[in-house]
């Protein structure tokens, strides 16, 4: 497979939140799909390549969240009730009830006290690749994104076995989940012009491997 190694670009092609968009609530009720997994490999070739160094001044705090999306609700608690069923929550909009199924592992989960919202592309992972040249605004959007597939409800305990790693180092440990994971992945990484390492791009192209045509 070629993959590109023209100069990186570290600005996002396609800007994802707008302040005109935060303070309204989300037309979008479902996981954004990635794409295909044919266009994910033409995304996938276009990626720069490039190594990663261990993030010298990285820090949450760099990328502020969770930040008010509509009402009293928060980026947490809006993705909670994205992907949640029959969830109930209260007047400050904290999830009281409901029920969670995570991709990653296939666990259901019967509070949102044991559920975490992942960025599919860790916070760290973005600055190592490129977002520690971004202003905080854009970081903001980034740790923030509703539009793109960056943002998903998992068990606590898979989204911290995740870490920071890319999926050179982790993959989700339901099989059947990589072909999506991948796919979102590689829609992150491109929208956001962030670059690959190698091992990163190796296991992604064998994550789409999984797809079924």
């Amino acid at each position: 497979m070629s993959v590109g190694h023209h100069r990186p670009l570290h600005r996002y092609r396609r800007h994802p939140h707008t302040a005109a968009s935060i303070g309204r609530t989300p037309t979008v009720r479902d996981l954004p799909e990635p794409p295909d997994a044919t266009k994910a490999r033409e995304l996938l070739a276009g990626l720069v390549v490039a190594g990663e160094n261990d993030a010298p001044g990285y820090s949450r705090s760099k990328f502020p969240h969770w930040i008010t999306q509509y009402g009293a609700c928060d980026t947490r608690e809006a993705v909670l009730q994205r992907d949640g069923r029959d969830v109930v929550q209260d007047v400050q909009c904290r999830a009281v009830s409901g029920t969670w199924y995570s991709e990653y592992d296939g666990k259901t989960v019967a509070s949102a006290s044991g559920i975490d919202i992942d960025h599919i592309v860790p916070l760290k992972e973005a600055w190592r690749s490129g977002a520690s040249e971004w202003s905080t605004g854009e970081r903001r959007a980034f740790a923030n994104d509703l539009t793109h597939s960056q943002l998903i409800a998992v068990s606590a305990g898979s989204n911290r076995a995740k870490g920071d790693k890319d999926p050179g180092n982790w993959r989700p440990p339901l099989q059947s989940y990589h072909c999506t994971h991948s796919r979102a992945w590689i829609s992150v990484k491109s929208d956001y012009a962030l670059t690959a390492n190698q091992s990163e791009v190796d296991a992604l192209s064998r994550m789409l491997d999984t797809c079924v045509a």
